[in-house]
């Protein structure tokens, strides 16, 4: 099974527009998100099929992080989707409009089947499920245990988005109506395991950037690791934003260190900095070191 990779930044491009997708790279996002469904229209989908399997491969031999969305299950263009784009260079498969664990158990046969006809190793495609029904943030837990292919899960809200018309919520600066929703998938995704759970409330203000900051920080607040954009101009900054700093690096080496000394000699109380640690401290500051050594910056 593959490993899932710390993804800060997530970018949306059409499926069906190859000029956009060979210079989405130099934007620096960690993963691109090459669109089948709502980004590309109906009649067009078949002829954006060969480009997105061209544009994964190459791009994706290049060392990028490919993702896929394709079109949910009830559009019943799913499995033609699949078909066109299940490789070796393909992450993650983005399946929209997640309604239950079914969707997924349905999603792992057919990508497994897809796998072994194109001798792939089995478990080298991933799955991230994109829970916008009542009922996929419902079962939020079930959906994230359904298959070992599933990662990044996390909330996602967007102004007048599919969410936002299931539940019926208004979109609102503060954004206290999407806090339930977001909490209760991100606590779901940890008590699954999921790694690096991801979303939050997308971003849509494409000029806005100073709210994309304040947005991607209340984000990380949360616990999520990563967001979804659909603009280049946003990633530099939620890649800073989801990006330890130099000093918190130096601040968790330190607290190890001092720790690690403190047991040498036998103390039973530890302070750094003047404030007491214990135990957890010390696992946080490990966990996030590992963190940043996965991103390159510890």
């Amino acid at each position: 099974m593959r490993r899932a990779k710390p993804v800060r930044s997530a970018l949306f491009v059409p499926g069906n527009r190859e000029d956009r997708i060979q210079k989405a790279p130099r934007f620096g996002a960690d993963a691109l998100i090459l669109d089948l469904e709502d980004a590309v229209a109906l009649p067009e989908k078949p002829n954006a099929r060969p480009i997105v399997r061209k544009m994964v491969e190459e791009l994706g031999r290049a060392g990028q992080t490919m993702m896929v969305r394709v079109n949910d299950f009830e559009t019943g263009l799913t499995w033609a989707d699949l078909d066109a784009v299940v490789c070796k260079e393909l992450y993650c498969v983005m399946l929209p409009k997640v309604t239950g664990p079914e969707d997924i158990r349905r999603a792992d046969t057919i990508i497994e089947f897809l796998e072994r006809k194109n001798g792939i190793e089995v478990g080298t495609v991933l799955i991230y499920p994109v829970l916008e029904t009542a009922q996929g943030m419902r079962q939020a837990y079930e959906v994230a245990i359904a298959s070992p292919r599933v990662v990044h899960l996390g909330g996602l809200t967007g102004k007048d988005g599919d969410i936002a018309r299931a539940i019926g919520f208004r979109w609102t600066d503060e954004g206290h109506e999407a806090f339930y929703y977001i909490s209760k998938v991100l606590l779901d995704s940890r008590a699954a395991g999921i790694p690096y759970p991801m979303g939050g409330r997308g971003w849509w203000d494409i000029q806005d950037l100073e709210g994309l900051r304040k947005e991607a920080e209340r984000t990380k607040n949360f616990g999520l690791t990563g967001m979804l954009l659909i603009h280049p101009s946003h990633v530099a900054i939620v890649n800073e934003v989801f990006t330890p700093t130099k000093e918190e690096i130096k601040h968790w080496k330190e607290l190890i260190a001092a720790v690690e000394k403190c047991e040498k000699e036998g103390a039973s109380v530890v302070t750094f900095n003047g404030v007491m640690v214990d135990t957890a401290h010390l696992k946080v500051a490990r966990d996030m070191l590992a963190w940043a050594a996965e991103l390159g910056v510890a």
